[in-house]
């Protein structure tokens, strides 16, 4: 199966998550769901200008409100006039631009304020172009995320509910809540959906669904049997975030920003904090990327690779 030729995918890599932009019929605007991360909005504004093909961008849709997928959102607003729709949940926390709801102070990363529009309700349909878009609830890596489902198509944009290899970091469990769980709940939906394509929030598009659903219950499980090994997945994918951001950072501002970031705090004291002190674990994080050679060491400085 190939993409549509109305749909056209931005595959980003990591800060930023992948785009979509669907193009509408003649005189309809063009929607993008996600936008990036907001460093790399200069290139999300370049990459949108040449797709649209002379059509105007009406709306954003936001799969959910992490930094890498509507850090974007203002500088588009900025250029080009568009409403952003974001998840229903996420409106209040939005408008009011509340940190404590909000996840961009928590994990230390950035996201230049936008304006809302209207919202994303689950079981609400778009007809955008020639197909309908359903909106289905998403929970897990995000509580109020949603994903998007063109069943004419049997295409998905799945956002960070799956990937080609597992799904994103599982947020609430970082804070004590029980949403492996609601992982699960959104993998059944998915695989009982009619699905022969996926556009992941990263990575490339997923053409065997089967046996990435397959991969990410694998790791559900894993998850399930061992939760201090999610703990590690996600203080891993937050700090190799941050240096895939700055590129290079001294060992001990590497160090400040952790001990400054609440999310690695909250992250210690759930899984960590009976065996190791905060230091001492923080220096067993940056050990392990080091290992798995995501980092190198030079002089005193830490080096993404």
């Amino acid at each position: 199966m190939t993409l549509p030729a109305d749909v056209v995918v931005f595959e980003r890599g990591w800060l930023s998550s992948n785009n979509v932009l669907l193009r509408g019929s003649a005189g309809e605007p063009a929607v993008l769901v996600d936008s990036g991360y907001a460093t790399h909005a200069s290139l999300t504004l370049a990459l949108v200008e040449q797709s649209l093909g002379g059509q105007r961008l009406g709306r954003v849709f936001n799969s959910h409100l992490h930094s890498d997928h509507c850090g974007g959102n203002a500088a588009l607003q900025q250029r080009y006039g568009c409403e952003v729709l974001v998840p229903v949940a996420e409106r209040n926390a939005a408008e009011a631009w509340d940190d404590d709801q909000l996840s961009f102070k928590a994990t230390g990363q950035q996201c230049p304020r936008f304006s809302v529009q209207g919202v994303l309700v689950p079981g609400s349909e778009y007809q955008i172009g020639t197909r309908t878009w359903q909106v289905l609830a998403a929970a897990g890596h995000d509580p109020h995320a949603v994903i998007l489902y063109a069943p004419e198509d049997q295409l998905l944009i799945s956002a960070d509910a799956l990937w080609e290899n597992g799904f994103g970091v599982v947020f609430p469990e970082l804070d004590g809540e029980d949403a492996l769980q609601e992982v699960r709940a959104t993998l059944d939906v998915i695989a009982g959906l009619d699905v022969r394509l996926v556009i992941p929030g990263h990575g490339q598009l997923v053409f065997d669904v089967d046996a990435a659903l397959e991969r990410a219950y694998r790791r559900l499980a894993q998850f399930q049997s061992d939760p201090i090994r999610h703990g590690w997945y996600a203080a891993k994918a937050l700090a190799k975030f941050h240096l895939i951001e700055v590129q290079t950072i001294g060992r001990d501002q590497m160090m400040e920003w952790l001990r400054a970031t609440p999310l690695f705090g909250r992250i210690h004291a759930r899984y960590f904090a009976r065996e190791h002190p905060f230091s001492a674990w923080c220096d067993q994080l940056l050990q392990a990327l080091e290992n798995t050679g995501v980092l190198k060491r030079s002089r005193g400085v830490l080096v993404d690779i």
